[in-house]
């Protein structure tokens, strides 16, 4: 890690400190949560939370939810009311009066939730596979007091990242985080990504509340450190957040919300909250399963971030992993999901991108509405 971001890790580190002692206006984003989740909460966890959306709407029972940033825990007490008993939340933060915060209500939650379905780890959100509880025991018993000791402290580092990570692969059903992957470095940002794709398994879903801004950030605003740890001058520009999940390899990346009027300007830089949804694709169910989808309109057609094709009204063949990720992701909107009366896998699918599938080969089959409820085509084969 650079002395340069060393000093916004310890900017952003100290300010969220003194957030969880008092609480600070000024981090705050004009939040409508869902109040019947609030119920449940201490009051001092919602008087120190610090947020610009709501991400816990998009947790499913069931679900294993990662909340990035976790701060003072309300996020991950309000999601462990929608997992259920079968479901888990992991909150993962790096200043310690937050997680203390967060701590200091876990037995009082696990009372009024009939189980213990949340735990905090003290890590960095850019590097998920290490342990900063583990790093301080280290520390603790091991001093490092030359080079060969803190030669061989980074290989047990390595060791831990590979062998015992905080985070396990493809462990995680749910990404979410409310305000907080603008206050990493910009030099972390991509494995930052990379980690959150690693956690998650395939078909996982992400949920992002942030800031970002409609123009970019110049270098002046960049290095006003209350600024950064304002959630300001480290916002990503609306594009560029989309893009940095695209090129990580998500698909379905879109925002959701997207507050129409800006929460602050600075210079004449609009700065705004939004909610960002993206998904895992997963890299099984390659095959023909003799399933279609019918894209709704109202455009003249759409394409995938797969390279799949879709003219308006007509039926497409798709293998069953694009079928699974337009029924159960965010797609499920725009489209009508056909199955075939019997269930069937005619092989690989190699079809070209926007192969029609004719009504004979679904009919007498079930038409669903998406919403109650693949690389593939655009390559050309599996």
């Amino acid at each position: 890690m650079s002395v340069e971001e060393n000093s916004v890790e310890t900017n952003v580190s100290e300010r969220y400190a003194g957030g969880a002692i008092e609480r600070e206006e000024a981090l705050c984003c004009p939040v409508d949560y869902d109040r019947s989740l609030l119920k449940m909460l201490p009051q001092e966890i919602i008087d120190k939370d610090y947020g610009c959306g709501d991400p816990s709407r998009y947790v499913e029972s069931g679900d294993v939810v990662l909340d990035l940033g976790s701060g003072g825990g309300k996020i991950c007490y309000m999601a462990a009311q929608l997992v259920g008993e079968n479901g888990k939340v992991i909150g993962v933060d790096m200043t310690d009066e937050m997680l203390s915060l967060a701590k200091k209500y876990q037995p009082e939650m696990a009372d009024k939730l009939g189980g213990d379905r949340v735990e905090f780890k003290k890590g960095h959100i850019q590097d998920l596979s290490l342990s900063l509880d583990a790093v301080e025991e280290k520390l603790k018993a091991v001093p490092i007091s030359s080079a060969a000791d803190l030669q061989a402290f980074n290989q047990w580092k390595k060791q831990q990242c590979d062998n015992h990570p905080m985070i396990a692969d493809e462990s995680v059903s749910l990404v979410i985080s409310n305000c907080v992957l603008n206050l990493v470095d910009k030099a972390n940002r991509e494995q930052m990504i990379a980690e959150i794709f690693r956690v998650l398994k395939p078909g996982g879903r992400v949920a992002i509340s942030d800031i970002v801004c409609d123009e970019e950030v110049p270098q002046s605003l960049q290095e006003d450190a209350t600024l950064w740890s304002g959630c300001i001058s480290g916002a990503f520009e609306e594009k560029e957040f989309m893009d940095t999940f695209l090129d990580a390899g998500f698909v379905g990346v879109s925002y959701d919300k997207w507050d129409e009027s800006p929460w602050q300007v600075v210079e004449g830089i609009e700065f705004r909250s939004v909610t960002l949804l993206a998904t895992k694709p997963s890299t099984e169910n390659l095959y023909d399963a003799g399933q279609a989808v019918l894209y709704r309109g109202p455009f003249y057609q759409v394409r995938d971030d797969l390279g799949n094709i879709y003219p308006r009204g007509e039926r497409i063949a798709v293998s069953k992993r694009t079928f699974d990720l337009i029924t159960q992701g965010p797609y499920q909107k725009d489209f009508i999901a056909i199955s075939p009366a019997q269930q069937q896998n005619l092989g690989c699918f190699c079809k070209p991108a926007g192969t029609l599938r004719s009504a004979i080969e679904t009919k007498g089959g079930m038409h669903s509405n998406s919403e109650s409820n693949g690389d593939d085509a655009g390559s050309g084969c599996c």
